[in-house]
């Protein structure tokens, strides 16, 4: 379930790219097929970083032609290990919700990507955010739950206030909007309620075949209703 599109954050070979809060690693993952490079994921959790090398040894190499080289750690996202102008491409998908002091993140992000290198940020959206929060308090008040809820607008001029140009701006997981009120209405715990379990096959379809019928009518639906907005800026 890839949330940044690695065609608008322009990774091309040789470069040396950042996974910022990279979770599972479905974004490294990507990264890693999509071009030889040098892809870097990073985490709080070592539990994630395990399953995200469990994502590379499980599938080393599909296509058997892939040169990409790969690298995971535990790191903070306000005192990252690297040293300044190190990456061409950062991507930092769902982190920020998480993090108090974001802004010191968001200074982090700028130090460490390269003059004229380009990074892919992606939230909650307000409106389908405020909706999950009013059904559940469960949905967000958890340790390590989302924290805060952005406007796109205020997101947007802490980048631009900073020193980065915006790109390109779209929405994504138009399906997964509806998937997640339900869960909050039926309890966010029970994954596996009746309505829950089947609508989420209805997720797994899309996400197995992004060409199908479901995966183009959740894209129909990703301006309307998209769980997530995602933006591109460039370092100047």
């Amino acid at each position: 379930m890839q949330t940044i599109q690695l065609e608008k954050l322009d990774v091309k070979e040789g470069h040396k790219v950042l996974d910022l809060g990279c979770g599972h690693g479905r974004h490294c993952h990507a990264v890693y097929y999509h071009k030889d490079c040098q892809i870097i994921g990073v985490d709080l959790g070592f539990k994630d970083i395990l399953i995200a090398r469990e994502g590379f040894t499980a599938y080393p190499d599909l296509t058997g032609q892939s040169k990409s080289v790969f690298g995971l750690g535990v790191a903070d996202a306000l005192h990252l290990p690297f040293a300044n102008n190190t990456f061409d491409r950062v991507i930092c998908s769902e982190v920020l919700e998480h993090i108090p002091d974001y802004l010191y993140a968001i200074d982090e992000i700028l130090r460490v990507t390269k003059p004229g290198g380009r990074i892919g940020i992606s939230v909650p959206r307000f409106w389908p955010e405020k909706i999950c929060w009013f059904l559940s308090a469960d949905y967000h008040n958890e340790p390590g739950g989302h924290i805060r809820i952005f406007r796109a607008t205020e997101l947007e001029d802490d980048f631009t206030s900073r020193g980065f140009i915006k790109i390109a701006r779209h929405w994504a997981h138009g399906l997964h909007t509806p998937y997640w009120w339900l869960r909050c209405l039926l309890g966010v715990k029970r994954d596996k309620a009746f309505g829950v379990r089947h609508y989420h096959k209805l997720l797994v379809a899309e996400m197995m075949n992004p060409k199908g019928i479901v995966a183009a009518f959740g894209k129909l639906l990703d301006p309307i209703m998209g769980k997530s907005v995602v933006y591109y800026f460039d370092k100047k």
